[in-house]
C-alpha cells in the first residue's frame, strides 16, 4: 500500500521560509515523479510544482517560480518543497503526490496523494 506523509507545515510571517517534506513508502519511489499541490477552502487544488523521478527536471507554477524549489532524495524516499519569500496568498493546505509521468503538471496525472499539511502565512 502506497503511503505519502507530509510534514513541516506551520505558521510563518510573510517573507519567511518553510520546508515541507513528503515521505513515501509502499512503492519504488525513484520510479515516479513527485509533485506538490495546494488548496484553500472552496477552491480547486492548485499545481505548485513537480520533479522528475531522477530529480533532473522540475516545473513550477508561475505563482511560485523563483520562490519555491522542489528537490528529492531517493535514498530517503522523500521529496521536499523549500518555500522562500512566503506571502499571505501562499496560505493553503499543501499536498504531495506521485505520478508515473515524466514531469506531470495536472491533478489527473497523479495517482497517490498525501493527507496534506497546513501552511499559514501571516501578514
Amino acid at each position: 500500500q502506497v503511503q505519502l506523509v507530509e510534514s513541516g507545515g506551520g505558521l510563518v510571517q510573510a517573507g519567511g521560509s518553510l520546508r515541507l517534506s513528503c515521505a513515501a513508502s509502499g512503492r519504488t519511489f525513484s520510479r515516479y515523479a513527485a509533485g506538490w499541490f495546494r488548496q484553500t477552502p472552496g477552491k480547486e487544488r492548485e499545481f505548485v510544482g513537480a520533479i522528475s523521478r531522477t530529480g533532473g527536471g522540475a516545473v513550477y507554477s508561475d505563482s511560485v517560480k523563483g520562490r519555491f524549489t522542489i528537490s528529492r532524495d531517493n535514498a530517503k524516499n522523500t521529496v521536499y518543497l523549500q518555500m522562500n519569500s512566503l506571502k499571505p496568498e501562499d496560505t493553503a493546505v499543501y499536498y504531495c503526490a506521485t505520478s508515473p509521468k515524466w514531469i506531470p503538471s495536472v491533478v489527473q496525472e497523479f495517482d497517490y496523494w498525501g493527507q496534506g499539511t497546513q501552511v499559514t502565512v501571516s501578514s
